[in-house]
């Protein structure tokens, strides 16, 4: 026989079942809560990236876009070293990019996307929040998987206003800040190691060969080391007055009116089967310049000092610097 208590326990079972049943599966709309608007809305495209990241507007060449607050996975073609200088996770870069000595480590978990222009396909794989080109050819592919900001070669001219750029592009102005710091730092620490060294009246002039023959001179915004040795170590030019081109195709006979103290050359050869840097260097008008008689050129590696981006003209105050301080105790032990 049941006891009073047995049966309330029964009926207090019953009860939160039947609780339970209403709550899965009851079709009682009067228990249903109320759907919230964020529930009931669609998510709004404009202000949210797939990640989660907010989004904000930022002018470019195309027209206005919206691009992640904080972008996460980017791809790139020439700008790796511009995104990683203020902290942008780069996922995928052109081939070239790989070359690099001053961006290897922090590109050793990224992927080649293909050279001179990424492969759409490849960059579809990687789904990237955020990409960034130099070039527009597969602009509009490219929109499609992922915001795409197009900042044609030019864009930025020198150090300062590449890492605003680049600051802005990833979100970031304090690190943006704290590169050109320690960068401004770094300047002003090889110009002081280089007093007594260079003469302040001497030139210095940046030169390319190429594996036809071609002769180039460089300027203070173009790549070789210009922004290096004429902005932050504040060195002469040779060419200052004869020309505002960044670069100039050199004659042999017109060589010596851009000849200059100190001469830094890069070899192109990309096939290292060229014979044209010998040729060069048994040439009598090479051999007349100032640098060539007083021991002051210098050949240097093409993967190397062809960059131009933040991280590899900080780079290269330390090797201007110290190649400059050898050759100076490598002369004096000559004399």
């Amino acid at each position: 026989m049941l006891t009073n208590k047995t049966v309330n326990a029964v009926l207090a079972v019953i009860f939160v079942f039947s609780l339970f049943l209403t709550a899965c599966g009851g079709t009682n709309t009067a228990t249903q809560a109320p759907a919230t608007d964020s529930a009931s809305k669609p998510a709004d495209k404009s202000t949210e990236a797939p990640t989660g990241n907010k989004m904000r507007s930022i002018e470019t060449p195309k027209g206005t876009i919206q691009i992640p607050d904080k972008p996460q996975r980017i791809v790139t073609d020439y700008y790796a070293g511009e995104l990683i200088a203020v902290g942008g996770n780069v996922i995928g870069a052109e081939t070239e990019a790989f070359k690099s000595p001053f961006t290897v480590e922090q590109l050793k978990n990224a992927q080649d996307v293909g050279s001179p222009r990424i492969n759409v396909e490849k960059t579809l794989e990687l789904a990237p929040d955020l990409i960034v080109v130099m070039y527009d050819d597969n602009y509009e592919a490219l929109s499609k998987i992922a915001p795409t900001v197009y900042l044609p070669y030019g864009t930025a001219t020198n150090i300062y206003d590449t890492v605003k750029l680049f600051g802005d592009v990833v979100g970031d102005k304090e690190k943006a800040d704290k590169f050109i710091a320690d960068f401004d730092k770094k300047a002003a620490w090889g110009r002081e190691k280089l007093k007594g060294i260079v003469d302040e009246n001497a030139t210095v002039g940046l030169y390319e060969l190429t594996n036809k023959g071609d002769l180039w001179i460089f300027g203070d915004h173009a790549g070789r080391g210009g922004q290096t040795v004429y902005n932050a170590l504040k060195l002469k030019m040779p060419h200052a007055d004869k020309s505002k081109e960044q670069t100039v195709q050199l004659a042999m006979e017109t060589l010596p009116e851009y000849a200059a103290d100190y001469m830094f050359v890069t070899f192109y050869n990309p096939e290292k089967n060229s014979e044209a840097l010998k040729t060069l260097q048994e040439s009598a008008v090479w051999n007349a310049t100032p640098a060539a008689k007083n021991n002051q050129i210098f050949y240097n590696d093409y993967d190397t000092f062809y960059r131009y981006d933040p991280i590899a003209i900080t780079a290269h105050i330390d090797m201007f610097v110290d190649m400059l301080i050898k050759r100076h105790e490598e002369n004096k032990g000559k004399k």
